[in-house]
C-alpha cells in the first residue's frame, strides 16, 4: 500500500497534458522466471559471470531491497501489471491456507476483464505494446494478451514444461498474436538431456525488431520481454552451452545477460536510449527445489521460491535511462514489481485509476532524484498475509516452508538452510507474539529478537498499526485459481472463438 505522504493514488487516470504527452518514454520492462538475487555479478555473484547486466548497473541504479508480489510466477505478473497486490486482482487460490497457485494448462480462471492491465492504460498515451515470451495471466480466449493491451505477442500462455503425449495433456503452445505457431518440443525444441535451445535467441530478436519499428514509426512503445529461461527445466542456446563455470543455469543467465547487452546496445545505436526507460527484475526468487543444476541463488537470504522468506520474495532489480539516471547508484529504497505499473504511467503523462487501490507507487523521484519512500512491503503466500517489513524490521505473522508430505519426497524449499522455529513444515500462526528480524544485522533471518526488547516492542507498534490500517481497507478480489478442468486445456483454445 503506497505511503500517504508520496502521492495521492485516487486520482482518475489521464494524460496530464500535451506537454507531458510529448515527453513519454519508451518502457522496457525485462522480467526474468524464477532468477535470484544472488545471480547477478552486481549483486556479488562470485563467478562474475554478467558483464552486461553488471555494466547496466554500474550505468544506472541498483535496487538491493525490492520485491516481488508473490513468491511464486502467475500472481507475481499479475501484480506487476495490475499494480494491486494478488490477493486483490483475483490471482489467488481459496482452496487451502496460504496455498501457492498460478496458471497450469487446466486452470478455469485468468485474468479478469475488470482489472486494468498497465497496457490498456498506455494506449491512452499512444503506446504500442508487445509482449515477448510468458504470460501466465491465463489461456482461454477470454483472457488472451491482446484482450488486455497488448498490440503484438510472440511466446506463451504458460511456462514450457513438458514433454506430453497429446492425447491426456498438450504440449504447450507458441502464439504470434493470435496465430499458434507450434509447440514446445515439437515445432520449438528443447533438449532435456542437453539444455539446448534456441528460444532465447528468438525473442532477442523479437525484441530487437520490434525496437526498430517503432523507432523508425516515431511512436512511444511499452515492450514487455518476459522470458523463461531460467524456469526448469532450464535451457540455453547452443554457443551458450558448457560456457559457464555454474552449469547449464549459469549458461542460461549468460545468455540472457549476452540479450540484455543487445539490447541496450541497440537502443544506444538507434539513438533512442536517453528516451527509454529499462528496468530488469525477477519474477520472484530462485527456486531452490531446482538447485544448484537447474536453479539459481538467493544470495544470503534464506529459502527461496514459494516462501515468503526474504530467498522467495526479494529480487535483482536495475533501472537504466542514460541521461536521467546518474551512473552507479544504489538504491535502499523498498520497491516492488507492481511500482513498475505506476512508474510505467508517470513515464508516460498518466495517473493511475481512481476506482480502486493501486498498491503499487511511482519510483521516479527516487530514481531521479535519490528519495527514499517510506512504505511498508507486505508478504503473501495465496489468501493469508504471512509478514510485513517496515523500515529493516520483518515481522513473521506465519511461518511456513512446505508440508512435511512433500518434504518427505524430498522437495524442499529451504534445503541446508532449517532455521528451527522458523522454516516450519507445518502452518505456525503467530499473530498475536510475530516474529521479529532486523534485516540489517540479520538478512538471513536466523535470529529473531527477544520479545521482551524494547526495540521489539517499538518496532512491532508500528507495524502492527501498518497492518491493522492494510487489512481495515482490504477489499479480497474473486479468486481465480480455485478451479481447473482438463476440458480447457490448451488443443488449440485461442483459435477456437472469434477474436472480435
Amino acid at each position: 500500500m503506497a505511503s500517504a505522504a508520496l502521492r495521492p493514488l485516487c486520482l482518475c487516470w489521464a494524460l496530464l497534458g500535451p506537454a507531458a504527452a510529448a515527453a513519454t518514454a519508451n518502457i522496457v520492462l525485462l522480467l526474468m522466471d524464477d532468477m535470484g538475487w544472488g545471480d547477478l555479478g552486481a549483486f556479488g555473484e562470485p563467478s562474475k559471470e554478467t558483464p552486461n547486466l553488471d555494466q547496466m548497473a554500474a550505468e544506472g541504479m541498483l535496487f538491493l531491497d525490492f520485491y516481488t508480489a508473490s513468491p511464486l510466477c502467475s500472481p507475481s505478473r499479475a501484480a506487476l501489471l495490475t499494480g494491486r497486490l494478488p490477493v486483490r486482482n483475483g490471482f489467488y487460490t481459496t482452496n487451502g491456507h496460504a496455498r501457492n497457485a498460478y496458471t497450469p494448462q487446466d486452470i478455469v480462471g485468468g485474468i479478469p476483464d475488470s482489472e486494468l492491465l498497465l497496457p490498456e492504460l498506455l494506449k491512452k498515451a499512444g503506446y504500442t505494446n508487445k509482449i515477448i515470451g510468458k504470460w501466465h495471466l491465463g489461456h482461454q480466449p477470454q483472457f488472451h494478451p491482446l484482450r488486455h493491451g497488448f498490440d503484438e505477442w510472440f511466446g506463451s500462455p504458460n511456462c514450457h514444461f513438458g514433454p506430453y503425449d497429446n492425447r491426456e495433456r498438450p504440449n504447450i503452445p507458441l502464439y504470434r498474436d493470435w496465430e499458434m505457431l507450434g509447440r514446445y518440443y515439437e515445432d520449438f525444441k528443447i533438449d532435456l538431456k542437453t539444455g539446448e535451445s534456441n528460444l532465447t535467441q528468438l525473442y532477442l530478436q523479437e525484441a530487437l525488431d520490434f525496437i526498430s519499428k517503432q523507432q523508425a514509426s516515431q511512436q512511444p512503445f511499452f515492450l514487455y520481454w518476459a522470458i523463461d529461461a531460467t524456469h526448469a527445466p532450464v535451457y540455453a542456446s547452443k554457443q551458450f552451452l558448457g560456457t559457464s563455470q555454474r552449469g547449464l543455469y549459469g549458461d542460461a543467465v549468460r545468455e540472457i545477460d549476452d540479450s540484455v547487452g543487445k539490447i541496450l546496445r541497440h537502443l544506444q545505436q538507434l539513438g533512442i536510449s536517453e528516451n527509454t526507460f529499462v528496468f530488469f527484475t525477477s519474477d520472484n526468487g530462485a527456486a531452490l527445489i531446482s538447485a544448484p543444476k537447474q536453479g539459481g541463488s538467493n544470495g544470503p537470504f534464506l529459502c527461496g521460491k514459494q516462501t515468503t522468506f526474504e530467498g522467495g520474495m526479494r529480487e535483482p532489480a536495475i533501472a537504466w535511462w542514460p541521461g536521467h539516471i546518474p551512473a552507479g547508484q544504489v538504491s535502499h529504497q523498498l520497491g516492488s514489481v507492481m511500482d513498475l505499473f505506476s512508474t510505467s504511467l508517470s513515464l508516460a503523462g498518466l495517473q493511475p485509476p481512481s476506482d480502486r487501490q493501486i498498491d503499487g507507487i511511482d519510483l521516479l523521484p527516487v530514481i531521479l532524484q535519490g528519495q527514499l519512500i517510506d512504505r511498508p512491503i507486505f508478504y503473501y503466500r495465496g489468501n493469508e498475509l504471512m509478514a510485513v517489513r517496515s523500515g529493516l524490521y520483518k515481522a513473521h505473522y506465519w511461518t511456513w516452508s512446505n508440508s512435511w508430505e512433500e518434504h518427505g519426497k524430498g522437495i524442499d524449499f529451504c534445503p541446508g538452510q532449517s532455521v528451527a522455529g522458523v522454516t516450519t513444515h507445518t502452518q505456525e500462526e503467530h499473530t498475536y507474539l510475530p516474529l521479529l528480524f532486523h534485516l540489517g544485522r540479520d538478512p538471513g533471518e536466523k535470529y529473531p529478537l527477544s520479545f521482551a526488547s524494547e526495540e521489539y516492542q517499538q518496532a512491532m507498534e508500528h507495524i502492527s498499526g501498518l497492518v491493522q490500517q492494510h487489512k481495515d481497507t482490504l477489499v479480497p478480489g474473486q479468486p481465480q485459481l480455485n478451479v481447473c478442468d482438463q476440458a480447457v486445456m490448451v488443443f488449440d483454445v485461442f483459435g477456437r472463438e472469434e477474436k472480435d
